[in-house]
């Protein structure tokens, strides 16, 4: 019986690695090279891109609550999720049949209704498994960080030996396979209920989680957007489409080992010494770029990103559920996803798009930088209001 259990966990284990590293293999293979498509195949403006872009993270901050209920009332995340999938993935392909910019904005808006559900569902998901088995979150999911690096080299190498529109075909087929193996996923019927308003007023009533998001905001939004910018940069600075493969292979690849030993940090720093500590990498990464260095040195520098995504991503997901109250953690981690993927996000795209018309790309990144620098002022406001209510703490 025994044996026959860890034969069925290790499946299962293997099921949700396979499943991470073809979900965001699929991302990888778009996203990136997107913007690359858009300015060059399509020949839209910087601020035309930028609205494009920044749609997806609109959508999800309405759009992601409506998938958590659906799937709280048909008890079943796993059908949800497969066909979202799928959804995704035919969406993917009519992008390829768009040439006008109305209709990339429809498509672009449809991708993200059905895109928006994966994450946080598959996200769930893991999170019922990892607790039931006793496993370890970071270790499945560093295969979405590796199946994303791995993608966007593969997807960058293609394009340059076939044409630009194999991006959209490799998404399609591989989200499709992705579908495969998340109908095999783990039935687990637990409600994730997310009373998002009752959750919400009580939300707010803590100064500490307020601060929190604003820093999410500020230090994500640059983050996310880099995914949208960062080719259109390599390309501006002398680098090929296969020159874009290898920095995000290099950024996307480094974050997996990060996210491995993120918890042994945390538990030995404390959750805001290595919030400050990432925080403050992304902010001089972003700013070296301002400067527009010789390629070889933005390679070098793209293992920042393990610093600054591989360590943010874990220690945030645990703060934010350490200074909710009971009872709305749930609530806590779906605000804190909306304002830093969402709100951040898009707010990073869309103003990058418009910097983008007036200036080289090199301006996107000091404008990153600066909100990078006033998200880690507000982490050291948030450390002094920590020490001092110990030190209160101590002295009664």
């Amino acid at each position: 019986m025994d044996f026959v259990l860890k034969r069925g966990e290790r499946q299962s284990k293997w099921t949700f690695q396979l499943f991470y590293f073809l979900t965001f293999f699929a991302f990888g293979s778009l996203f990136p090279l997107l913007s690359v498509y858009l300015k060059e195949t399509v020949g839209l403006s910087g601020t035309e891109i930028g609205t494009i872009m920044s749609i997806s993270p609109i959508v999800m901050i309405f759009v992601q609550p409506f998938w958590g209920m659906i799937s709280d009332y048909t008890q079943r995340p796993v059908a949800v999720l497969t066909i979202t999938l799928i959804g995704t993935a035919l969406f993917g392909i009519v992008y390829s049949f768009v040439e006008q910019y109305v209709w990339f904005l429809v498509v672009s808006a449809l991708l993200a209704f059905t895109q928006s559900a994966i994450v946080p569902l598959s996200d769930s998901i893991t999170l019922n498994y990892v607790q039931k088995s006793k496993g370890n979150y970071g270790a499945i999911r560093l295969w979405g960080a590796i199946g994303f690096a791995v993608s966007v080299l593969v997807g960058g190498w293609l394009s340059e030996k076939f044409f630009i529109d194999m991006i959209f075909y490799l998404f399609t087929f591989i989200l499709c396979l992705a579908a495969l193996f998340a109908w095999k996923l783990p039935r687990e019927n637990q409600t994730m209920s997310v009373r998002i308003f009752a959750g919400m007023a009580q939300l707010i009533k803590v100064p500490k989680f307020l601060l929190f998001l604003l820093t999410t905001f500020l230090v994500f939004g640059p983050i996310y957007a880099n995914n949208f910018y960062f080719g259109v940069f390599i390309k501006e600075i002398g680098g090929t489409l296969t020159g874009v493969g290898i920095a995000f292979l290099l950024a996307a690849g480094s974050e997996a080992p990060f996210m491995k030993v993120a918890d042994s940090f945390i538990r030995r720093y404390g959750m805001v010494p290595i919030l400050l500590f990432a925080a403050s990498i992304s902010a001089c990464r972003w700013l070296f770029y301002f400067f527009e260095p010789p390629l070889i040195l933005v390679y070098a520098t793209t293992i920042a990103q393990g610093f600054s995504v591989g360590l943010f991503i874990p220690a945030a997901l645990q703060y934010v559920r350490d200074i909710a109250p009971d009872g709305v953690r749930a609530t806590a981690v779906s605000l804190y996803s909306a304002v830093g993927n969402g709100l951040g996000s898009w707010f990073c795209t869309f103003v990058g798009g418009y910097i983008l018309e007036q200036w080289p790309a090199g301006h996107v990144y000091l404008f990153f930088s600066i909100l990078t620098f006033i998200g880690l002022l507000i982490l050291f406001a948030i450390m002094t209001l920590d020490r001092r209510k110990k030190a209160v703490a101590h002295h009664h």
